[in-house]
């Protein structure tokens, strides 16, 4: 567990250098690095999907995914409940940097299976890894949005902890095709929110956000009925 506290403090004191950077960064140069974070975004989103896709024994769950959840984030008002929380910090679009952050922070093989080898094995390799990526990711973002961004390390400590206590429990449930379908689902949302951040289309990533849960209930209901 310890490991998964230095990831969220990673997240913290990333978004606190960046903060502390963009006061002497002129507007330019902000736009610059928010160009290049969207674009990362963008080109890293759509690798993730791509590359596990091609593991994939179910193709087009992803599909039923991302519908559902977006469904259900609609339903919720995932997006004016966060820009609601978030008005009175820092920027105005800060829910979008806040959003990036959490896809790039906790989707990923580093971010879901390290928690999963650590509960497992107590190898926390992956997970100082995944720290170290977030501090940086945090940097660049911080940069842009402000120091708001640090919601993205309690978001990523919760993310890997569920995990974590998933993996105590029942080691059988996280598997490899769990992490492959819930891949294919976070790399998407990572392109959407790269497209977000360059302006190009504005996709509510954060109403997809359940889609992430929606291969795990498929998984637990395909386990219930021995399918």
């Amino acid at each position: 567990m310890l490991a998964i506290v230095f990831n969220a403090l990673a997240a913290i004191i990333g978004s606190a250098i960046g903060a502390i950077a963009r006061k002497g960064i002129k507007e330019k140069y902000i736009n610059v690095l928010n160009t290049a974070m969207g674009l990362a975004a963008l080109v890293l989103g759509i690798n993730v999907a791509m590359t596990n896709m091609a593991n994939s024994k179910y193709p087009v769950l992803f599909i039923f995914c991302l519908s559902l959840g977006g469904l259900l984030g609609t339903v919720l008002k995932l997006d004016q409940r966060m820009e609601s929380a978030t008005r009175r910090m820092s920027t105005s679009n800060l829910v979008e940097g806040i959003t990036t952050g959490v896809l790039l922070c906790c989707v990923g093989t580093l971010s879901m299976m390290g928690p999963v080898l650590s509960a497992l094995y107590g190898d926390n390799t992956y997970l100082m890894t995944a720290a170290t990526l977030n501090l940086v990711t945090m940097i660049v973002l911080a940069s842009s949005y402000g120091f708001g961004t640090a919601v993205t390390g309690i978001v990523i400590f919760v993310w890997q902890a569920s995990i974590y206590g998933i993996a105590k429990v029942s080691q059988t449930f996280i598997s490899e095709q769990l992490i492959t379908e819930v891949s294919v689902v976070g790399g998407v949302l990572i392109a959407a929110s790269g497209l977000g951040v360059l302006n190009i289309k504005d996709c509510k990533t954060i109403n997809l956000l359940p889609a992430l849960v929606m291969p795990m209930l498929f998984f637990l209901i395909k386990n219930l009925l021995g399918i």
